[in-house]
């Protein structure tokens, strides 16, 4: 089932991200806007819970520790910025655009990323809790050292996208289309759906046997001990 590109020792790595944020400046407005424009702003300790910033632009901005319970912020723009610490649950982020853009420790539940597109951006440390990728497109995506509980990857289109030190549980690969997705480095690899939709990843021979009984019950093939 591991397949790559460039032979099939070889996958290709994930441009990570080079977030170079200048000099910002604090945040002093009010609340968000919906097609907000915000550009080198800094947003720290802030509480959005509940708040409306669909279609919002956030260019070359920092948001540290912010509150995002229920925000909206479908089909918003993240570009060249950094959330770090960031909360919250029931977070809207549908149809967004995340581009070069680092998520640090950020503790998340019930995130709606469906029909969001992700390029160059890096997951890194928290923990995020039942993340709706549906139908989104990854392109040079890292996962590292974070955990991901019931991802939803379903019908999402995945390139150049690794899972680093990252532990998954009761993942949800279904119906994507995958090309260079690097699992072997993954510390937890638990597959609820979709292991047949594995081609265009590579694993690591541990992980093969872990996944065996997945794989056998793809094709039909039942597994018993001798004498039973």
């Amino acid at each position: 089932m591991a397949k790559a590109k460039q032979g099939a020792n070889t996958v290709r790595a994930p441009r990570r991200p080079e977030v170079r944020l200048p000099q910002l400046t604090a945040y002093e407005g009010g609340g968000l806007e919906a097609s907000g424009d915000y550009d080198g702003l800094e947003f720290t300790d802030l509480d959005f819970v509940g708040q409306e910033g669909r279609g919002a632009r956030f260019m070359d901005c920092g948001l540290y520790r912010c509150a995002l319970d229920e925000t909206r912020l479908s089909r918003a723009r993240f570009v060249d910025s950094v959330l770090e610490g960031v909360r919250g649950v029931g977070t809207n982020l549908a149809e967004a655009a995340l581009r070069d853009v680092e998520l640090l420790d950020a503790r998340l539940g019930g995130v709606q990323l469906h029909g969001a597109v992700l390029e160059r951006v890096v997951v890194r440390g928290g923990k995020i809790d039942f993340l709706n990728l549906r139908q989104a497109k990854l392109k040079d995506v890292v996962f590292e050292s974070c955990v991901l509980v019931e991802p939803d990857f379903a019908g999402a289109t995945m390139e150049r996208v690794s899972f680093v030190d990252c532990t998954l549980r009761q993942a949800d690969f279904s119906n994507t289309r995958i090309t260079d997705v690097d699992l072997r480095h993954a510390a937890q690899l638990d597959i609820a759906r979709g292991v047949d939709q594995l081609a265009g990843a590579v694993i690591s021979p541990s992980q093969l046997i872990d996944l065996a009984p997945a794989f056998a019950a793809q094709i039909g093939v039942r597994v018993v001990e001798n004498g039973a």
